[in-house]
């Protein structure tokens, strides 16, 4: 018989199936294949991007020239545009404002056939670190409101390009979906007077079922109630609410987990198409002092599809309980090959 969890910080329920229990193997995955070829993102078309916003470079070379090792450019088709006023009105019974905004692209490496999972440490760093400078000097625009940092890899995850890029999507107005989250953990800490994700952090670190990897300030594991078989959350051990106040010691923290982790769902899941989405307070001024909310990283491989049910039930169908994913993720820096020998 299946199960039904409740997350406490939405409200929301998912059915995880306990019956018939899909390992890796059981998922029939969309391959990611990199085939190369002309590309904005690699060293020699920074002419075909926008000029970039900045850039980690190296030799003090030119801007919009190779020798960059991390660059951010805005979106070339922008869903979101900077220039402009809100310009908010009202048409009858509906409210409407102009897409004003920023939509920003932050070219993980020059590598065309590399992602975080294969990059060093130190360049993962470096990522992390344009992440923050990014959100930092948007937070200054007090036409925004809430700061979004997603990553979508394989075509079927969203992807339109293949080489590896971040993007950083700045918003006028708080998402539904984290005002939902906000609602919940005020609820939380209003009853108990304690923030609903460092609960989930003490209660996984005392059964430890669910970690798949933890290092001393970062804590990564598979949800009790995951939407999604093999997603996993990464989240910082202490208390904070907004990522971009991160320190230069939790940026490298971070960047490890991160890449370890993908690490760990490239093999075992044999590279699959992905999302990552990095979840932080929004934009007040206060979002530092925040004792509800505590700011994470969600990384959803995508190995099937969301039909009929869960668009008309809002639940979810996970097909791999968290506990069993997270035992199989565990393993993951072990190759195939190596798992073999050591059964024979």
């Amino acid at each position: 018989m299946g199960q039904f969890r409740r997350d406490p910080l939405t409200g929301r329920w998912v059915i995880i199936n306990t019956d018939e229990i899909k390992s890796p193997g059981d998922f029939k995955i969309d391959k990611v294949a990199k085939k190369g070829g002309p590309c904005p993102f690699c060293y020699g078309s920074e002419n075909m991007t926008p000029p970039e916003i900045m850039a980690f470079r190296q030799n003090a070379t030119a801007p919009n020239t190779p020798g960059w090792s991390v660059r951010v450019v805005p979106n070339k088709y922008p869903a979101l545009r900077v220039e402009g006023d809100l310009a908010k009105e009202g048409v009858g019974m509906f409210d409407k404002m102009n897409g004003i905004g920023a939509h920003e692209v932050i070219i993980e490496t020059p590598d065309h056939f590399r992602e975080i999972p294969d990059l060093e440490y130190s360049d993962v760093e470096s990522v992390v670190s344009a992440y923050k400078y990014r959100c930092l000097d948007l937070k200054k625009d007090t036409r925004l409101k809430y700061l979004l940092l997603f990553k979508n890899y394989g075509f079927s995850a969203g992807a339109s390009l293949e080489h590896g890029h971040t993007q950083l999507i700045a918003l006028p107005i708080v998402p539904k979906r984290v005002s939902e989250a906000l609602k919940g953990a005020a609820r939380y800490y209003s009853y108990k007077d304690r923030c609903v994700f460092c609960d989930m952090v003490s209660q996984e670190l005392e059964e430890k079922e669910r970690i798949v990897l933890e290092n001393d300030i970062f804590l990564a594991y598979c949800p009790f109630v995951s939407r999604f078989p093999y997603e996993t959350r990464i989240i910082p051990k202490r208390h904070l609410s907004d990522f971009a106040s991160i320190t230069k010691e939790e940026i490298a923290g971070f960047a490890r987990i991160l890449k370890d982790v993908m690490k760990k769902i490239k093999i075992v899941l044999e590279d699959p198409p992905y999302n990552v989405v990095i979840h932080t307070s929004p934009i007040d001024g206060h979002e530092w002092a925040r004792q509800d909310y505590h700011w994470h990283c969600d990384i959803m491989p995508k190995l099937g599809k969301v039909a009929g049910f869960e668009w008309g039930s809002g639940f979810y169908i996970n097909p791999t309980p968290p506990e069993i994913a997270a035992e199989s993720l565990r393993g993951g820096n072990e190759s195939k090959s190596k798992k073999a020998k050591r059964r024979a």
